[in-house]
């Protein structure tokens, strides 16, 4: 090629073209007394054969390179030159930057990362997780959001939980539709060994579902639109095909909600498009009467549930009623004395009443005559002003809307002939919303978590250690997080710990609703929930007042048999 005839012409880039070394000979003759400088690299005289022909295809990383030249990533690892050196000892490329400009700092590798949960970044784990943790308790509180997934990570193996074999499963499965109680010592010592621990593994992983269409994954159904576009979804435009399936999902709905009632089902989980709700039986969560709790809410759906005479309460709102009512009592003096002499220096600066200034401020056109010429408010108008801060809360966790008693059946009716219950358009159109339940149900799909265990190595105190890891992917329930864990309490002697992903549009259903009676006795609550398939020590969990607020556990730990967690 006639490349090489080219006056400046580096191959491989090696060495600098002309105009590096115009601007490396300025550099030096700028500084002073300079020593000796070698030559530079663009001056020393080429070798009389012609240099190999470049290939026009090779790049930087793969070019021919000369013996005792490093790789490109080894120079630039390499530290920058230091002040006193000479500048033609540095890289060609650190001379065209600016001396004052920062550069942005490398990303750790990870053998250089010092802490066992840095390893939840290669996982693609969450955030950072709180600093201030819970004080060590032997139980951790109830949560009622689902989850999306869960990360277990122990300083023991998980290979108790793989590959199970098909009499476990098959156990798993039975002790799962009987209900059967399982009680694991304290401290498993060979766990792999451990048949009952394996097939109560299994039994946790077990879940309700409807409707089932393994094409498509309906949960979570809030902002699955791109998730589901694309799929095959013949009901979207078959009118006809979207009553069968309404039907079939109304006669699960009601079969839950009988089984619920009967206190034969803890609880269960409406997933609709927009919202979800939860219902749970008499004696869960403080609750002396059945209750459901619906998230987020708007106030189309609101008033479409109080004109069908459903009684219900936002709870959150009423919070900060009563919050702001007790600091205004506490500045109740100051704030008289202050209205007081804002009336007495200046009464034209004060808004005066809404209903005073609809009367007064037209009375000035009726003077003028041209009171029919300008157009006032309708009713419409003036109502949405006064409904301003009701529609400033839709779709927000403060939303939350509380349904107890006998009005969550006439909730059932409600949500069963409601048609914005279903999407009209998009990649949802057409598909009932999911149901989610611990137990079966008629209709219901039996569903399993996904789990799976991953080994890795984090580097700790200057040394590598191994690290273990269990993922659980799926909706996880309430009682499926206790089963897991107690189950990871005899496996992995009392020490492990949990990342958490919550949905966050159901966090908010961990709020205290105070709904509890305190004349009701608690025993006679709570009798008839031993027959509802849960484990004694899960259904006591499930039965305290929750106490997480608006928020969820995101991290969860076990040390010397004792939880602590985050929020």
């Amino acid at each position: 090629m006639a490349a090489s005839a080219v006056p400046g012409y580096s191959p491989g880039f090696k060495k600098p073209p002309a105009m590096l070394r115009l601007k490396r000979k300025r550099l030096r003759r700028s500084e002073p007394a300079a020593t000796a400088a070698p030559p530079t690299c663009g001056a020393a005289p080429r070798a009389p054969s012609a240099p190999a022909r470049r290939n026009p295809f090779s790049s930087l990383d793969n070019a021919p390179r000369a013996a005792g030249t490093p790789p490109p990533r080894e120079r630039a690892r390499r530290p920058p030159t230091p002040a006193g050196g000479s500048p033609s000892a540095a890289p060609f490329w650190q001379l065209l930057e600016p001396a004052c400009e920062d550069k942005p700092a490398r990303r750790a590798e990870p053998s250089e990362r010092a802490d066992i949960l840095a390893l939840t970044d290669d996982l693609h784990l969450p955030v950072a997780v709180p600093e201030v943790p819970s004080s060590p308790k032997h139980e951790f509180p109830a949560d009622w959001s689902i989850k999306t997934r869960l990360l277990f990570m122990s300083s023991q193996p998980f290979t108790w939980a793989e590959h199970l074999k098909a009499h476990e499963e098959a156990q798993g499965f039975a002790q799962h539709c009987r209900a059967t109680e399982t009680n694991l010592p304290q401290s498993i010592q060979e766990p792999k060994l451990s048949t009952e621990l394996r097939c109560a593994f299994q039994q946790s992983l077990v879940y309700w579902l409807h409707p089932s269409l393994p094409w498509l994954q309906l949960f979570p159904r809030i902002g699955a639109d791109r998730r589901m576009a694309g799929k095959a979804s013949p009901w979207s435009q078959d009118e006809a095909l979207q009553q069968v399936l309404m039907s079939d999902w109304s006669v699960s709905f009601t079969s839950l909600y009988n089984l619920l009632k009967a206190k034969l089902c803890p609880y269960f989980y409406v997933c609709t498009y927009q919202f979800t709700v939860l219902f749970r039986a008499a004696g869960l969560a403080g609750s002396d009467v059945i209750t459901a709790v619906i998230s987020p809410t708007t106030r189309g759906l609101r008033e479409a549930m109080r004109n069908e005479g459903i009684e219900f309460s936002l709870p959150l709102v009423e919070e900060s009623r009563t919050r702001k009512q007790k600091n205004s009592e506490v500045n109740l003096e100051t704030e008289v004395a202050n209205s007081l002499e804002v009336d007495n220096s200046t009464g034209d600066g004060e808004e005066p009443a809404p209903s005073d200034d609809d009367d007064e401020s037209f009375s000035w056109l009726e003077e003028m005559g041209v009171q029919d010429k300008v157009k006032k408010p309708d009713a419409i108008s003036i109502k949405l002003r006064k409904e301003k801060h009701e529609v400033q809360m839709d779709h927000k966790p403060e939303s939350l809307a509380l349904v107890k008693g006998t009005n969550t059946f006439t909730l059932l009716n409600f949500l069963i002939n409601c048609k914005s219950l279903v999407a009209a358009a998009g990649s949802q159109a057409g598909l009932p919303p999911t149901l989610l339940s611990p137990v079966a149900f008629r209709g219901g799909t039996m569903q399993t978590l996904k789990a799976r265990s991953v080994n890795a190595k984090a580097r700790v105190h200057l040394a590598y250690e191994d690290v273990f890891s269990l993922e659980i992917v799926g909706p996880v329930m309430p009682h499926a997080l206790h089963s897991l864990t107690t189950l990871l309490r005899s496996a992995q002697r009392g020490a492990f710990s949990a990342v958490l992903y919550t949905h966050e549009p159901t966090a908010v259903f961990n709020t205290n609703l105070d709904s509890a009676s305190p004349a009701v006795n608690k025993e006679t609550v709570c009798k008839g929930l031993p027959t509802c398939g849960l484990h004694p020590k899960t259904l006591d969990q499930l039965s305290q007042c929750p106490v997480l607020g608006k928020s969820s556990i995101r991290f969860l730990e076990m040390r010397d048999y004792a939880y602590t967690w985050r929020s």
